[in-house]
């Protein structure tokens, strides 16, 4: 098992920046998968980018070109840059990860998950 503290949250105007990290700690030897998914009051939780352990990556169409996953594997932390945030991009954040077949899931579905991070945009 891996614990995950997610942090950088904060209330923006639309058209800033922010940064989520997420620092993994306990058994952080395997080759995780690990991603951000958000949830938005009243709506399902949506997947957001996902970064495999060969450092490919995967975003949401509602992200691209915005928003970057990057992990610093020296440091057992997982980032995603947020440009140009929107106020549809209002939300907590939830850090995942998960390992082998459970990485072709929905981000939601993983098995380990931080307690989530509020990221709120005004127009």
């Amino acid at each position: 098992q891996v614990q995950l503290v997610e942090s950088g949250g904060a209330s923006v105007p639309a058209g800033g920046s922010l940064r989520l990290s997420c620092k993994a700690s306990g058994d952080t030897s395997r080759n995780y998968c690990m991603g951000w998914f958000r949830q938005a009051p009243g709506k399902g939780r949506e997947g957001v980018a996902r970064i495999y352990s060969d450092g490919s990556t995967v975003y949401a169409d509602s992200v691209k070109g915005r928003f970057t996953i990057s992990k610093d594997s020296a440091k057992n932390t997982l980032y995603l840059q947020m440009n140009t945030l929107k106020p549809e991009d209002t939300a907590m954040y939830y850090c995942a990860a998960d390992f082998l077949g459970w990485c072709v899931r929905s981000l939601a579905e993983f098995r380990n998950r931080g307690q989530g991070t509020q990221v709120t945009v005004s127009s």
